[in-house]
């Protein structure tokens, strides 16, 4: 199947790319790299001077709370929306200046509902393949491969109305790669899915980026879907980007592992008992304390011996780790919001309505 789908030619060949990328004089070809990018709507900076690149197969997660900058982000990448200054480059293709390159290598995958309720699967992959220039030869190919690779073969000629969520957006997903895009951009993949059906896309983009090495650049104020999903992230708020980098040194970076311990007295017990865990810090009450240092689960057992050779009986010992969230906390100095805005509500119900009609 991948093989076949394979053979579909491509606008802009990859030795296009590298001929422009070595014109543009770069040591090594980024898929995405943007430099102090700004956008203004009349007063409002919506993007405020941010930079930051994104290389070759890489699954990178645009984080933040609604009316960050997330979606003016991509909508000036893949051309919808002009930069108002700086500069953004799509394989080594200047984004202002070469639009109709830069979206013939781009796929898009909006919030808002894109398929037609109206038509089946198969119909409206038919239609996405004709609207991106796909040969006329290779359509059936390239629609029936795209059907099965997202698990659709069995539903195609169903009308989509009949789809539930979770099939209307890896149907959208496949629409948006009908061109088999080199970067493929999607704002919020997982909106209004319940957790099943994200784990489901979350499955489906990792195929796109490990057996076609497609560029995933992603926007989300869903924790779990940057933590479980991104190879990297940036967080967006106010129009800025305020940290970047991988989920798990990101975390690191916000503090050590909490290891709570629990007794019944602690009772000549202190602090410089435990001091040989060269811990970053202690917080002791009467029965509990509260232990902040790296790799905590190691430390438990050395914990349990020094508080044993004490005769202190240890109730309960439990280790929580920082969180994507403990990141936003540090770097922005408020909770993301988890509440659903009425634009959010409003594409949940879409979707619902939509899958209940007929």
């Amino acid at each position: 199947m991948i093989s076949s789908y394979h053979k579909t030619e491509k606008k802009i060949s990859d030795k296009e790319l590298k001929s422009t990328a070595r014109r543009w004089e770069c040591i090594s070809i980024k898929a995405i790299e943007v430099k102090d990018l700004k956008k203004s709507y009349k007063n409002i900076k919506a993007i405020d001077g941010i930079s930051f690149d994104v290389s070759e197969s890489e699954i990178f997660g645009l984080l933040g709370p609604n009316g960050a900058g997330k979606s003016s982000t991509v909508r000036c990448l893949i051309t919808i929306s002009k930069i108002s200054s700086g500069e953004a480059r799509i394989w080594g293709l200047n984004v202002a200046r070469d639009p109709d390159k830069v979206r013939k290598i781009c796929g898009y995958v909006p919030q808002t509902l894109s398929v037609i309720a109206e038509l089946t699967g198969y119909e409206n992959l038919l239609m996405a393949a004709k609207m991106n220039g796909v040969a006329s030869s290779e359509i059936k190919l390239v629609v029936n491969n795209l059907l099965e690779l997202m698990n659709l073969s069995d539903r195609k000629n169903d009308l989509v109305k009949k789809y539930s969520g979770g099939m209307m957006r890896r149907l959208e997903i496949a629409q948006a790669f009908v061109h088999r895009p080199k970067v493929l951009f999607l704002d919020e993949p997982t909106i209004g899915l319940d957790p099943k059906g994200k784990r489901v896309v979350w499955d489906h983009l990792r195929t796109l980026r490990n057996e076609y090495h497609t560029t995933i650049f992603l926007t989300t104020h869903d924790m779990n879907e940057a933590n479980e999903l991104c190879d990297r992230i940036a967080i967006i708020n106010r129009g800025q980007i305020v940290v970047i980098g991988d989920p798990e040194e990101l975390k690191k970076q916000v503090g050590g592992d909490v290891i709570v311990v629990k007794t019944r007295s602690l009772k000549n017990f202190n602090r410089d008992d435990l001091a040989e865990l060269g811990a970053a810090s202690i917080e002791m009450g009467d029965e509990e304390v509260n232990i902040v240092m790296n790799d905590g689960e190691k430390a438990i057992p050395k914990i349990i011996q020094i508080l044993e050779k004490k005769d202190i009986s240890v109730e309960s010992i439990s280790v929580s780790k920082p969180t994507l969230e403990d990141v936003f906390l540090k770097t922005v100095g408020s909770r993301i919001d988890e509440e659903e805005s009425g634009d959010w509500r409003s594409i949940r119900s879409v979707r619902r309505t939509v899958s209940t009609m007929g």
